[in-house]
């Protein structure tokens, strides 16, 4: 395999700078470009683009709302386009094991190798495909990809540490307290335990995020008839999903972030708000080698501990300014040297290059 700068292939999910969830692709493509000649990116979602001139992206066509035959028949015919005219030094699929396991047989017939991104519990038939098709695997933390296999390597996230950034401005204590839990409305987010928990305290709530797009839940109407039930309407709200940069806003405005993930979701949210200088309480014990001396303020015994999350969110409201301050120079500093965007990058193009991370 040659050494960059690299001639990359990309699977994308969704490419679309003002998504809600995925919109951070964007922002990996551009630091990747940094390492390639070029990039021919085959996404299941076009939206607005804001990329490098030697990055092209050719859709699958989702959001025009073709069937799933006709995006698949797109999927082939970019495919068999592309690898017929150029040659690739690699395969990286994000997010996209779907792609990873249905063009694996003529990417193997080009010697082209593949390497997947996957960072999530859920276990399944096309997880299982594409993995088989893949010369390595790619992940977050041991705990974030479902099977056990010898091709996986962690890298850890990548957080852009440069936009992630503390308020330059935020000068003065936040009044009311606000605290904020940014997640997909789910239950595996566990913001019913978040609700409960501020029932306790003299916090506001913050809920940024919505039930994902056609996937039918009462989730939210769960949670709006739990505000009732607690008589909160006054102190909790639901924003919907943001983009990226309201989304940095809203911790701006924020005294304390929670992120109730269970072990397996390393949840790159989490590490957003800590990178934002924001004392941030979790749930999931991986993210202990970030908080210093800071473990036990904050971090609760499961997801579903609403006693314990009660308690945190006051212990850390009862400090001052300047010791919730000093707790989030520490998150920030621990981000940026573990999982910033350029620290990522280095690694996944090691991986792409040699198939392993760096020392």
């Amino acid at each position: 395999m040659t050494q960059a700068p690299l001639r990359l292939l990309m699977f994308n999910l969704m490419t679309d700078v003002n998504d809600p969830v995925l919109g951070f692709t964007t922002a990996w493509i551009q630091e990747l470009a940094k390492h390639c000649v070029c990039i021919d990116v085959i996404t299941m979602y076009q939206g607005e683009l804001d990329l490098p001139e030697h990055v092209q992206v050719f859709s699958a066509g989702r959001e025009k709302g073709l069937s799933k035959p006709r995006r698949m028949l797109n999927f082939y015919r970019h495919l068999v386009h592309l690898i017929s005219r150029n040659h690739y030094d690699v395969c990286f699929a994000h997010m996209m094991p779907l792609f990873a396991g249905l063009g694996g047989p003529l990417l193997k017939l080009r010697g082209i190798d593949t390497v997947l991104w996957y960072t999530h519990r859920q276990k399944s038939s096309q997880l299982k495909l594409g993995m088989q098709m893949s010369w390595r695997v790619v992940t977050a933390v041991s705990s974030s990809f479902p099977y056990k296999t010898d091709k996986l390597r962690v890298i850890g996230h990548g957080i852009d540490t440069n936009f992630f950034a503390p308020n330059p401005q935020h000068a003065q204590a936040i009044t009311p307290p606000n605290v904020i839990q940014v997640a997909r409305l789910a239950s595996i987010k566990h913001q019913d335990t978040t609700i409960q928990a501020i029932a306790g305290t003299d916090a506001q709530l913050t809920i940024v995020g919505d039930v994902q797009p056609n996937y039918p839940t009462p989730y939210r109407r769960e949670l709006e008839a739990l505000v009732s039930e607690y008589h909160l309407e006054d102190r909790v709200t639901f924003t919907g999903d943001l983009n990226a940069q309201a989304v940095r806003d809203a911790y701006h405005q924020a005294t304390l972030a929670v992120n109730m993930s269970p072990v397996g979701l390393f949840d790159k949210a989490a590490l957003e708000s800590m990178a934002c200088g924001i004392p941030t309480i979790v749930a999931n014990p991986e993210f202990a080698e970030l908080m210093g001396d800071y473990v036990e303020l904050l971090t609760v015994k499961s997801p579903q501990d609403v006693d314990g999350l009660q308690a945190r969110i006051n212990q850390l409201l009862a400090l001052s300014d300047a010791e919730r301050r000093a707790i989030g120079v520490v998150l920030r500093d621990n981000v940026a040297k573990r999982y910033s965007l350029s620290h990522l990058t280095q690694q996944l193009v090691s991986v792409l290059q040699t198939g392993e991370i760096l020392a």
